[in-house]
């Protein structure tokens, strides 16, 4: 069975990819959703076998010898526990559900085959990264991912501004590749091996040991997790690693949807959390997780109030989750960050799907600007839409209610001076999510209409093929939290988890139950705050979001210029490498390599050939003069040597 979860999106990808032209757009489209509708039931039916029934049923699933090389070997196997059925039911549903969604958002594409064979290659990935049971198959699987994403990202490659931002996330996430292949070239060489089992069994023999580099003394295990961290800040768009996420959203919206809900930006969080045994005996490291993901949870906040495109708003707000999951490993609440991932999955899916439909409906409109007064055109997706949003900002019984706040209580109960820093930044991102995504609602569905006349004529309801995959969504982002709160976050925490999440010390979503009430009620107050604050600006007072402009112009300009991360990344990155390779140029490749290698001695040659010719006249008693001086020569030569 779980052969078939995993390789069935392979097989599904090489057939719509190789034989796209013979079995045309159809069959492309009917093989690759259907192989995904099968790994989705499956996942599924593991997650019940694996999570759901009583007693730890985990378990090693060997594929083949993959790599021996003299005491190093490696085998392709697959790790079972509840962590991978949690993680195999988020990707292969939200990728079905994509799958079909694209069936009538790409309809008229010219490339549907290969658009088909991109996503399955991609959910492929990322299955192969969360069933891995080594760090060698987990990379094999994180830089498939990352190899997807650039396909997908760059799929409409005729535009300069899709390649651009295709090769931008390709670059900034080597960045972290590299530390997160530092890490795992540290723990080979600490442990001796790349499996999980053997790696995560010795930790304690290391837990005080350090190592010295260039004249410094660090702790060993915390230098191999932030080297492993570095890697989760470039999958998962980490503060200082984020700014490929928001120019990702120049793929086509399906492979938004696939990226920010489900697959590449939840690997780096699934890495932390399954590497649960290392972080807990570093905890120096558990405190920059902590420090980085609140930082990111409030500067994405930010960001996101101020934007126009409606896919880049929902874009930071992934990048503002996603820095909630990370503070919740930081204080050591894993369940509650993948309770959060499993959550944020569905109801992000559908903000992502429903925004697809919003653009699909308004003439390819990605501008909320030019939106406005859509809700009675399209009420089906402004109620998607709507429940989407409820289930982001934490209005209570809806998913992100339960994962939400159980993240921001937990950063509390950690009484820790970086959970403090946590509860406090989570609280004021909590009110800036509200406030930005009632904004987004507002602005595209209520008012008057903003559009042009001839859009507003063509303004219509998406066909069922892509409302079907907003209303399961829809389900999940209502009921997912209230249904698996107890297993994820409750009182069946330690049976649901068993040992795929591993902790050192008191659990401290068990202290997170027993807060002070204001704590628990701060969430809810501050979306509140958010609801009311962006209702009074754009629809009480639509001028007020303008005069707030006005006033606090430096505020609103740091905002829309998302800290100008860009810009100072183009002056440090970007222009002094092109002026670096400038001068590699001109001053070493043409002025010395060129002058002195190639050019030099071809150069030289011609010079002598020149003064050859010259002697080269015509005339008949030059040659004759010459010979005779070179006969001369000859007698002269032998008859010296003779002597």
């Amino acid at each position: 069975m779980y052969q078939t979860i995993v390789f069935l999106p392979l097989v599904a990808s090489l057939i719509a990819g190789l034989f796209g032209r013979q079995i045309g757009d159809r069959g492309a489209q009917v093989v690759t959703c259907g192989a995904l509708i099968i790994s989705a039931v499956l996942s599924w039916v593991a997650f019940f076998q694996i999570a759901l029934a009583p007693g730890d049923h985990a378990l090693n699933v060997q594929v083949l010898s993959w790599i021996v090389s003299g005491d190093f070997n490696v085998n392709w196997a697959f790790q079972i526990d509840t962590l991978t059925a949690v993680m195999l039911v988020v990707v292969n549903t939200v990728s079905c559900l994509v799958h079909i969604y694209s069936v009538g958002y790409m309809s008229h594409d010219p490339h549907i085959p290969r658009f088909m064979s991109y996503l399955s290659l991609f959910t492929f990935a990322m299955l192969m990264l969360i069933t891995s049971n080594n760090f060698v198959q987990m990379f094999f699987g994180w830089e498939g991912v990352g190899l997807a994403s650039y396909l997908l990202i760059g799929f409409w490659y005729k535009k300069p501004s899709a390649c651009a931002a295709a090769i931008k996330a390709f670059v900034v996430n080597r960045v972290g590749d590299f530390g997160f292949a530092l890490g795992i070239f540290a723990i080979f060489m600490t442990f001796g091996s790349a499996d999980f089992s053997v790696v995560f069994s010795d930790v304690t023999s290391y837990a005080d040991q350090s190592i010295h580099f260039i004249g410094m003394e660090l702790d060993l295990l915390t230098t191999i997790c932030i080297l492993l961290f570095i890697g989760a800040m470039g999958k998962s768009a980490q503060l200082g690693l984020h700014t490929w996420l928001p120019d990702a959203m120049e793929g086509p919206t399906p492979v938004s949807a696939l990226i920010h809900a489900a697959t590449m930006v939840t690997a780096g969080v699934f890495m932390v959390a399954r590497c649960s045994p290392l972080f807990e005996y570093a905890p120096a490291a558990l405190e920059v997780v902590c420090i980085i993901g609140a930082s990111t949870a409030f500067f994405a906040a930010t960001v996101g109030m101020s934007q126009f495109d409606i896919k880049r708003v929902i874009a930071y707000s992934t990048c503002s989750q996603l820095g909630y999951m990370f503070f919740a490993l930081g204080v050591g609440a894993y369940g509650a960050a993948i309770f959060h991932l499993f959550t944020h999955a569905f109801f992000k899916a559908l903000l992502f799907l429903g925004s697809g439909s919003v653009i699909h409906a308004s003439s390819d409109e990605q501008d909320m600007r030019n939106m406005g007064g859509l809700r009675t055109k399209i009420p089906v997706t402004f109620w998607m839409m709507t429940i989407g949003t409820l289930a982001l900002t934490g209005f209570p019984f809806f998913a992100g209610y339960y994962s939400k706040d159980m993240i921001i209580e937990a950063a509390y109960a950690a009484h820790t001076g970086v959970g403090s820093y946590a509860f406090g930044l989570g609280v004021a991102a909590a009110l800036m999510t509200s406030f930005y995504s009632w904004r987004l609602v507002f602005m595209t569905f209520f008012g008057e209409s903003r559009a042009s006349k001839e859009v507003q004529d063509h303004v219509h309801e998406s066909p069922q093929v892509m409302l079907i995959p907003l209303y399961v969504l829809a389900l999940g982002a209502v009921v997912a939290g209230y249904v698996f709160s107890g297993y994820f976050i409750g009182d069946h925490y330690e049976d649901f988890w068993a040992e795929s999440l591993f902790l050192a010390g008191e659990n401290v979503m068990e202290a997170a139950h027993h807060v002070p009430t204001w704590v628990v009620a701060s969430p809810f107050i501050a979306m509140v705050v958010g609801f009311v604050t962006a209702w009074y600006f754009y629809i009480k007072e639509p001028s007020m979001p303008g005069r707030f402009v006005a006033t606090f112009r430096f505020a609103h300009a740091l905002s829309f210029n998302k800290w100008y991360f860009d810009e100072i990344y183009d002056i440090l990155f970007v222009k002094s490498a092109m002026k670096l390779g400038y001068i590699f140029w001109k001053r070493g490749d043409e002025n010395i390599i060129d002058r002195y290698g190639p050019d030099g001695v071809s150069a030289a040659v011609v010079r002598v050939a020149e003064k050859f010719k010259a002697l080269q006249t015509g005339y008949l008693y030059h040659y004759a003069f010459a010979m005779l001086i070179g006969l001369s020569a000859f007698v002269s030569w032998f008859v010296l040597g003779g002597q």
